[in-house]
């Protein structure tokens, strides 16, 4: 320090300064201790609260990180410290994630929030708090719907949920509303314990004493639901007072003997089951598709060996389907065992559950179908293109010019049916482009005409100040000409077909058959028939592949799925309308296309194809498929053309190392083991900015048309093709 600062007085001020800092270092270092000692404190403290608690309760960082769980926790979950919440909610709920946001954002605001949420094994709350230091508290409690109608807080019977301590685990919200607030033991619920099941007990209120029938459950597990019901009017006898303070209550209640049958029901029970439900009628009478006998059902909630006390039935009614979920529950009041049930819609819940079924089921096949479809657009453009290849050298007066000729549409119309699955699992090629229904339904009236045969009228009604739609007119017209033929099939003794068009403004949006369908001006297509109709337990599947009303050997069943495929891709909606007897209705929404002030290019004349001119250049053939590649390649070399091969991405940028090769054009698939054919040819035209490309794909365009966009001068071909495609649009590429 002597040599550094010579002044002696500099010394002593430098000294002073690295005692301070040395002190304020230790001063932070001690804070720190303690501001961490004070936070492990308060999480032992925290920890050591809900140990005990009945509930799996967590202590988490605002990240999700569990630095304690009680004893609950860690048995139902196995929960770690160092595990986070969303790990240990995978199991419980379908998006613990999102759930978890949610709440820490409303905690962040409130301080404390919570849910019920819908689970596999029931309704479940999941609370959180927010404490200091940034951790936040989670519970998790059993919230039993039985004898809920509207969920776990709507309105309905109070009830108490009691553990084997008699402690009360769960109120919902009618018991909290009546008691006051949220009670932890009976003796703050009565005035007078233990408490006289199937009579009159004395409750403490906010208001003072209230009067209350009290009816016990067994809820499993050693558990009991106390359900609070109205006293019995004074006069009436025991029986019809029960009932009678069951009348008004929001929840459906019906009371079975042993044996199923109907002992008593109150008025929101009627109103859901119907006219069908009366005193003396069997409960399999009533309800059905528990998928063994009810009776069995009943028979274990009565001996106290029924595993599952809630189960979805649907209700046997003539005028609608509906499901209800049943919480059967075995009483016993005055030495009398009865089986109270207590029901709720579950229609909405039910129809959500097919909707998702279905439409994983949807996709599944869509899936299906779309790979089906790529893997023999493969073969199909071998086949075709070896049958090109020996036309060339058959002329019409060869014997076997015919079989050939056969073979070569018999791959067009298995290439339409590839067309089929595509467009069923909206995986196909569209061209779309402007169009105006008027002109569309001229140029295909003659071919609508003879496909309805003489039975049957066709009629066309057009809005006098119709707007273009943008959509694929070789499309459109398949769809149009689905509808006319399932309507024509609809009239077997001949009618009339009504095909409509007029353009409609939505104000607000539409909805419809689960579809919301946007703000705007559309364009409606409808085709109207008179024939035998469609039932309401058919018309929510005939959009459905491979489902049809048709007899055997005359439907496929891929019709109108087809067209929804079709009009789904094209940015459309399709709805339909029927009643048994008098017709049919299906209704085609397309988005009216902005007219913009430039002027639309002219239509192109449709020429007949000249066979394409022998070129010459070098050609870069890229193909996993060695049949496919073994056509192209040859079909190129016919017309003239240098081909060089490659049987895989990484092959063709191997032979492109060659700095002296000269390249003019790539062919190349799009989906290939490895790399796909975008990113292999992007990699190539940073050496190669000049080389022209052709994309082939048994998939739609649209799997390329991003990656497409940032490739300059390519196009899309797509399979299966023939010799004078691939040559013609090779042709067109490099001249």
């Amino acid at each position: 320090m002597g040599v550094l600062a010579p002044d002696r007085l500099i010394q002593m001020g430098l000294l002073a300064a690295s005692l301070a800092v040395m002190g304020l270092g230790f001063a932070v270092t001690l804070q720190a201790r303690k501001s961490r000692s004070r936070h492990e404190s308060t999480i032992s403290s925290i920890a050591a609260f809900i140990e005990k608690d009945a509930s799996p309760s967590f202590v988490c960082t605002s990240d999700g990180e569990v630095l304690q769980a009680n004893a609950v926790a860690r048995q139902t979950y196995a929960t770690r410290k160092g595990e986070t919440m969303a790990g240990t909610l995978r199991n419980t709920f379908a998006n613990p994630g999102g759930i978890l946001f949610r709440l820490r954002k409303q905690a962040e605001i409130d301080g404390a929030a919570r849910e019920d949420i819908v689970t596999r094994k029931g309704h479940m709350r999941l609370a959180v708090h927010e404490m200091e230091d940034d951790t936040l508290l989670w519970r998790l409690e059993a919230a039993p719907d039985t004898g809920q109608g509207r969920g776990a807080d709507g309105p309905g019977l109070p009830m108490l949920m009691v553990g084997r301590t008699g402690a009360v685990l769960y109120m919902n919200e009618s018991a909290r509303k009546l008691v006051g607030g949220r009670v932890k033991t009976l003796e703050a619920v009565f005035e007078q314990v233990p408490v006289k099941l199937g009579s009159v007990n004395p409750l403490t209120s906010p208001d003072g004493p209230v009067d209350v029938l009290v009816t016990q459950i067994d809820a499993g597990a050693g558990r009991r639901a106390y359900y609070l019901l109205p006293p019995p009017t004074e006069g009436d006898d025991e029986k019809s007072g029960s009932w009678a303070s069951l009348e008004d209550l929001p929840v459906p209640l019906v009371r079975f003997s042993p044996a199923g049958d109907v002992r008593g029901f109150n008025r929101c029970a009627s109103e859901l089951i119907g006219n069908a439900l009366a005193e003396g009628k069997n409960i399999s009478d009533l309800m059905a598709g528990l998928g063994r006998p009810i009776s069995d059902w009943l028979e274990e909630t009565v001996s106290g060996r029924a595993v599952q006390q809630s189960e979805f039935l649907r209700l046997t009614r003539s005028d609608k389907e509906m499901f209800v979920q049943v919480a059967l529950n075995r009483m016993n009041e005055d030495g009398e065992v009865s089986v109270i049930a207590v029901l709720a819609d579950a229609t909405e819940l039910k129809t959500l559950e097919a909707q998702f079924v279905q439409s994983q089921k949807m996709q599944a096949i869509g899936q299906l179908a779309g790979g089906v479809a790529h893997d023999f657009n493969n073969l199909l453009t071998a086949i075709s293109g070896h049958c090109d290849l020996l036309l060339l050298r058959h002329d019409q007066g060869d014997p076997d010019y015919s079989d050939l000729v056969q073979i070569n549409q018999n791959a067009n119309r298995a290439a339409a049916l590839v067309g089929q699955l595509l467009a069923f699992s909206r995986k196909q090629t569209l061209r779309p482009e402007e169009l105006d229904l008027r002109d569309t339904m001229s140029d295909l009236t003659h071919l609508l005409n003879r496909l309805v045969g003489e039975k049957v009228t066709l009629n066309l009604s057009h809005d006098p100040v119709l707007k273009p739609i943008r959509a694929d007119k070789r499309q459109l017209e398949q769809v149009l000409m689905n509808l006319v033929v399932n309507a024509r099939d609809a009239m077997p003794d001949g009618g009339e077909i009504q095909i409509e068009t007029e353009c409609m403004t939505l104000s607000e949006p539409l909805e419809r058959d689960r579809v919301s369908v946007p703000v705007g001006d559309y364009v409606c297509l409808r085709v109207v028939d008179q024939g035998v109709g469609i039932s309401a337990d058919k018309l929510q599947k005939v959009f459905e592949p491979f489902y049809t009303t048709k007899k055997t050997g005359e439907g496929t069943g891929l019709g109108l799925s087809t067209a929804y495929g079709i009009v789904k891709q094209t940015g459309g909606f399709i709805f339909v309308d029927s009643t048994p007897g008098q017709g049919t209705c299906f209704s085609i929404m397309f988005p009216v296309l902005e007219v913009t002030t430039t002027k639309a290019p002219a239509a192109k004349v449709p020429t007949q194809m000249a066979e394409p001119k022998h070129g010459d250049g070098v050609i870069l053939l890229v193909e996993d498929e060695a049949p496919v590649r073994a056509f192209a390649s040859r079909a190129l070399r016919l017309r003239g053309y240098t081909v060089l091969e490659a049987d895989s991405a990484e092959a063709a940028l191997k032979t492109l190392e060659d700095a002296s090769l000269n390249v003019d054009l790539f062919v190349t698939d799009v989906v290939m083991p490895g790399k796909d054919g975008p990113s292999w040819v992007r990699e190539a035209l940073q050496e190669r900015p000049d080389v022209r490309v052709v994309f082939v794909s048994g998939y739609a365009e649209d799997r390329l048309t991003d990656q497409q966009r940032e490739i300059p001068n390519s196009v899309f071909l797509p399979k299966p093709f023939s010799l004078n495609d691939l040559a013609e649009t090779v042709h067109q590429q490099l001249h």
